[in-house]
């Protein structure tokens, strides 16, 4: 389990400084982070086939500090919305604190919950504003932070060591800490523990779909392009899944069929939903590969499916 998510982070490098999004430097310091050095990240490079670096390149990479990324904050829900309370959230459980952030809406005794799983950069205001959709949308939602045992994502301005921390992790404890955000969001005043879906973007679309093989608890379920999970466990799958992708997604995308004749072999209710023109992370409207009408579109469909479902 493990193997494969850092797998996806590796090939999610690879594939922005192949796009321009990121430069080389900055893609070979990703590298470096991600492998625990030079001989590390050089086997990476091959991996992804790229030629063996220069001394003089590793040193240039290494010649000063990278200026940190600057996620932008572009948000949908004031955080003060009326029509919801929403804020941090601290709690113990496997032998550490975990963060978290939860938005609830006003005015309802009883809701649904849905978990919200974030991208391979953590806990960052996008995703709180994705919560916050949620809330304002009638559900109660927490967004658990995954870089909660390293000291939560606001201890770090760097995406990339985010994504490292996350890389190294071994899968089957991001489960059992997003099974443990659940146990929370069931016992949360308002939730209708009977009543509960999952949603994440990227790698945690990935989780997403994995965490829906691991737990029965799920009526639904909402991955968006996240890689296909273990097909041997389809089988344990119980919520209805709607599976969102973009188009121009290959490398997410060649999953796909492997993935939808596991679910028709097994009677699963699901959907896959493919965005022609749109590109991976398209949902972020933060993000470089943001599709306004993609992203629009997608969460119509998504909340369609929880109205459905939940």
């Amino acid at each position: 389990m493990q193997q494969d998510l850092f797998r996806y982070v590796v090939e999610e490098f690879a594939e922005d400084y192949q796009h321009g999004e990121i430069s080389r430097r900055e893609f070979l310091r990703r590298m470096a982070l991600l492998g625990g050095g030079i001989v590390g990240a050089t086997a990476l490079l091959e991996s992804v086939g790229m030629a063996a670096i220069s001394n003089q390149e590793w040193q240039q990479v290494f010649a000063s500090i990278p200026e940190a990324e600057v996620v932008a904050k572009a948000q949908q829900v004031d955080p003060t919305d009326p029509s919801i309370t929403a804020g941090q959230i601290k709690y113990e459980a496997r032998g550490f604190t975990h963060f978290a952030y939860v938005a609830q809406p006003v005015g309802i005794a009883k809701a649904p919950g849905v978990l919200v799983i974030h991208e391979n950069r953590g806990l960052q205001p996008h995703i709180e504003d994705v919560a916050r959709r949620v809330a304002k949308a009638g559900y109660v939602a927490i967004a658990p932070d995954l870089v909660s045992k390293s000291g939560g994502t606001k201890q770090f301005s760097d995406t990339a060591q985010i994504s490292s921390i996350l890389a190294q992790t071994n899968a089957d404890e991001h489960v059992a800490n997003l099974l443990e955000a659940l146990k929370v969001l069931g016992n949360t005043t308002g939730v209708e523990a009977k009543r509960i879906a999952a949603m994440g973007f990227c790698f945690g679309g990935g989780l997403t779909w994995r965490l829906s093989t691991e737990t029965p608890d799920l009526l639904a379920a909402v991955p968006f392009y996240g890689p296909a999970p273990d097909i041997a466990k389809v089988p344990n799958i119980k919520a209805a899944m709607l599976g969102i992708y973009g188009g121009n997604d290959s490398r997410i995308n060649a999953g796909i069929p492997n993935l939808e004749a596991a679910l028709k072999a097994v009677g699963t209710k699901y959907q896959i939903k493919i965005f022609e023109g749109a590109n991976h992370a398209f949902h972020n409207d933060t993000g470089a590969n943001y599709k306004k009408d993609a992203a629009e579109e997608a969460w119509r469909l998504t909340l369609e499916w929880f109205k459905k479902y939940l």
